[in-house]
C-alpha cells in the first residue's frame, strides 16, 4: 500500500468534508457533537485558508487528512488526523505522524487532544507514535487528554 500526501487546496473542500464526515461520524453519534463532523463546504474552505492540510492518499485514493497548526517556537498542534473507517488499522495514521515530523523540519514539540474515553486513540498516540499524556482538558461535555511528544528529550533543571 503506497501512501502519499498532497497539500489540500480550496477545490478540495467538498472532498475533505466527505472524508471528515466518514471519519468522525462515530464520534458525532457517541458525543452528540463533533467539531470534525457536519462542516459545510464553506466552513471547510475557510479552514483550508487558515490551516495547512494534507490529503492522505493510499494507492492514489484519498483516504484521510492530516492538518497542523504552527503555534510558534517549534510547537505544532495536530488539529486533525483522520482516516476513513475502512482504511483504519493499516498503519496510515502512524505514517501520517512520521510525515508531519519530516514535513515540519523545525518542530520541537507536537501536541494534540483526543477524548479520554477513546481508548483506541490513547493507545495509538502513546504506543505507536510516542506521545505522552500531559494534562486533561474539557471541550463542552467531552473530557480530553492533551498529548505531547518532544523532538529532543527535555532535561529537568536541577537546583
Amino acid at each position: 500500500m503506497e501512501t502519499e500526501y498532497r497539500k489540500a487546496g480550496i477545490a478540495d473542500a467538498e472532498l475533505l468534508v466527505n472524508i471528515y464526515n466518514a471519519s468522525f461520524y462515530d464520534d458525532y453519534v457517541r458525543y452528540g457533537s463533533c467539531p470534525g463532523y457536519g462542516q459545510t463546504k464553506e466552513m471547510m474552505e475557510e479552514s483550508i485558508r487558515k490551516y495547512l492540510k494534507h490529503i492522505i492518499l493510499c494507492d492514489k485514493e484519498p483516504v484521510g487528512c492530516v492538518s497542523c497548526i504552527n503555534l510558534g517556537k517549534g510547537v505544532y498542534e495536530l488539529g486533525c488526523l483522520c482516516v476513513i473507517p475502512e482504511y483504519q488499522g493499516k498503519g496510515i495514521g502512524t505514517r501520517a505522524i512520521r510525515f508531519v515530523k519530516t514535513f515540519y523540519e523545525d518542530w520541537e514539540r507536537l501536541t494534540l487532544v483526543t477524548p479520554i474515553d477513546k481508548k483506541e486513540n490513547v493507545k495509538f498516540y502513546t504506543e505507536k507514535c510516542g506521545f505522552r499524556i500531559e494534562s486533561t482538558e474539557k471541550d463542552g461535555n467531552v473530557e480530553l487528554f492533551r498529548f505531547v511528544v518532544d523532538r529532543f528529550e527535555r532535561k529537568e533543571k536541577r537546583e
